[in-house]
């Protein structure tokens, strides 16, 4: 008999046993065929396991009940407060002004001049990073493919130089930027090896060139934004003590955040993390439908904060930091390790959500060498 008629065998003869229903497990529960084995077959969960999940499940399910109810205070928000989104975006930013009963209003964008300055800029930092990787390694060629065909990119864009919407210093500065990263790509094609030397020498030629464009782009990105939300106030009138505003940001973003930086300049000091909120992210990018949901989250918890500790913005914080906070101190002591943690700051605090503690070092490209 061959290995094919024995194989053939065998799965006739498990084919037949299952339609008899004589397996195991057919025999044990009457009445069942035995290609439902895989089926009745499964182990349950004991009842210790049963009982966690049904209480973890009250968890879940609140979720599902806060997304429910989030549609309606959503609604409700807008329905009775003007709202302001600054995201964060590679155009200079997006602000969107809700107002009670009418569409969305999107504001215009940042004058084109901002995109062309920090893609520029980002042009220069970008081959420090590129090379980085390779620097001291002896007959490496591996990024030139990518670094030439750059190259030609910063060609294109310097020949097209004189055709974008610039002022002649700014023109030439940027004309200076590119034509310098076209040089040292030049000069790390050609060798044998990419030396910490000659990427230092890059940095310190376009260093202050790359400060003026910085400079030009945040005071291009402020004006405008600044005229934006004056109008905008101006059209609310009264309402404006009424609005909601907040800025997203990402870690890297949050220390002197433009946007969230030029809102509070329409605000007073105590809307500050009232009604001016900052809200961390993941990502550069947020949709306003997000930011929305997440500021709808910040406002409804307050209302459960007041009904039921009687402290509006005791959910602004984490809500079981203050007893691990006690819990830290006494572990800490139990241990032997010194305790560090900042002082004590009050509910509703007005602070800026940025670091605002003063000290030495430089604290802005200015103060840099």
């Amino acid at each position: 008999m061959t290995c094919a008629k024995i194989l053939y065998g065998a799965v006739l003869s498990a084919l037949l046993c299952g339609a008899g229903g004589g397996s195991a497990m057919a025999q044990s529960q009457p009445g069942l065929p035995g290609y439902m084995d895989v089926i009745v077959g499964a182990k349950i969960p004991d009842a210790a396991e049963t009982a966690k999940q049904n209480v973890i499940a009250l968890n879940n399910g609140m979720f599902q009940l806060y997304g429910d109810a989030s549609k309606l205070v959503q609604a409700s928000i807008l329905s009775q407060h003007p709202v302001i989104l600054g995201l964060f975006s590679g155009t200079g930013g997006r602000f969107v002004l809700y107002r009670p009963g009418k569409p969305p209003l999107e504001a215009p964008q940042v004058p084109d001049v901002y995109q062309l300055l920090k893609s520029v800029g980002h042009s220069v930092m970008a081959l420090g990073v590129v090379v980085g990787p390779h620097i001291g390694k002896q007959d490496d060629g591996s990024f030139q493919p990518s670094i030439l065909a750059y190259r030609v990119r910063l060609k294109a864009a310097l020949d097209s130089l004189d055709k974008t919407s610039m002022p002649e210093e700014w023109r030439a500065n940027n004309r200076e930027l590119i034509a310098e990263n076209i040089a040292f790509i030049d000069k790390v094609a050609d060798g044998k090896v990419v030396s910490f030397a000659d990427v230092q020498a890059f940095a310190a030629n376009q260093k202050n060139r790359l400060k003026l464009n910085i400079r030009w782009a945040a005071d291009t990105q402020v004006k405008h934004w600044m005229g934006v939300l004056t109008d905008w106030k101006k059209e609310l009138g009264d309402d404006w003590n009424k609005v909601y505003a907040a800025s997203n940001t990402i870690y890297v973003a949050r220390q002197n955040n433009v946007l969230y930086s030029v809102l509070a300049q329409f605000f007073a000091p105590e809307d500050i993390n009232s009604r001016l909120i900052l809200i961390e992210t993941v990502s550069f990018t947020s949709t306003p439908q997000d930011m929305l949901e997440s500021l709808t989250r910040i406002i409804a918890d307050r209302t459960v904060g007041e009904t039921f500790f009687g402290s509006r913005y005791l959910m602004d914080y984490e809500l079981m930091g203050g007893d691990a906070r006690d819990s830290i101190v006494a572990e800490t002591k139990a241990r032997g390790l010194a305790t560090h943690l900042p002082p004590k700051v009050p509910f509703g605090s007005h602070q800026w959500p940025t670091l605002i503690t003063p000290g030495p070092g430089p604290a802005s490209l200015a103060d840099l060498p």
